[in-house]
């Protein structure tokens, strides 16, 4: 750092002013340092946001899937998403959101950690369950499987996709 003096004179007195400043050359190397710290920082935040979101998609699968089994356990091995529990009706999202919401299940359906998203794609039993996500639904269900998946497209940290968590 330099250190600047200003003598002024006047007839009787000495007046000094000292101006302390950091020089151009010093400024350009703190700024080097934290562009080089905001580089190794940043991939490592991104990694953890998405090492959270994945354990936040397990976590919701497993609240989901633990609810429809015992929705399904107390009702004569019906799961949620048939209206009025018949099985000859085609599976409805209200049915799915009536069965295990209203009725306690769950308190709310959760939201998919990459998209947001609470909204549940109903397959129907005589449809095949689709091969790869859309990532416009928040899940994927199948009441007659009893089948439930993240409908997020791409692989976690481990190259495990998503959509077969």
């Amino acid at each position: 750092m330099r250190h600047t003096t200003y003598k002024i004179r006047y007839t009787k007195y000495e007046i000094r002013y000292t101006r302390d400043a950091f020089t151009l050359v010093e400024t350009l190397i703190v700024v080097a340092i934290l562009g080089i710290l905001a580089a190794v920082v940043i991939p490592a935040f991104r990694d953890y946001t998405t090492k959270a979101k994945e354990s936040a998609a397990k976590e919701s699968l497993f609240i989901l899937r633990s609810a429809i089994e015992r929705y399904a356990a107390q009702h004569n091995g019906v799961p949620p998403g048939y209206p009025g529990d018949n099985t000859d009706a085609p599976p409805l999202y209200g049915a799915f959101y009536i069965g295990l919401v209203r009725n306690n299940y769950i308190s709310e359906i959760p939201k998919n950690p990459f998209n947001g998203l609470q909204i549940i794609q109903m397959i129907g039993d005589d449809e095949t369950f689709p091969e790869a996500p859309t990532g416009n639904y928040g899940w994927v269900y199948q009441p007659q499987s009893k089948t439930i998946r993240l409908d997020w497209p791409g692989a976690d940290s481990r190259e495990v996709n998503y959509f077969d968590y």
